[in-house]
């Protein structure tokens, strides 16, 4: 059971890094909204380590829409830190 439970972990830790390949670098066609900035956010913590890396990504998307992809964007940084938070109580 031990061994099944590392082997999913790792599974899954992979699968987390494996999005750092998605990360914002001017992939885009036109300016990058609401969800975009959700799934940026989401994504932060990879493309903060891969940018740490010496990896040549961006951390946000430079053409966005303002106000509703910063709000995105810092749901989606909420979303992925907070729920640890709240699981821990």
């Amino acid at each position: 059971m031990k061994n099944k439970n590392i082997l999913l972990g790792l599974i899954l830790f992979l699968a987390l890094i494996n999005l750092t390949s998605c990360a914002p670098s001017g992939y885009e066609v036109g300016k990058a909204g609401f969800f975009s900035g959700l799934w940026h956010g989401f994504i932060f913590v990879f493309s903060l380590i891969g940018k740490l890396c010496g990896a040549d990504i961006g951390m946000y998307a430079e053409h966005n829409t303002g106000l509703f992809y910063w709000l995105g964007f810092i749901i989606g940084i909420g979303g992925f830190g907070g729920s640890g938070a709240a699981a821990r109580r």
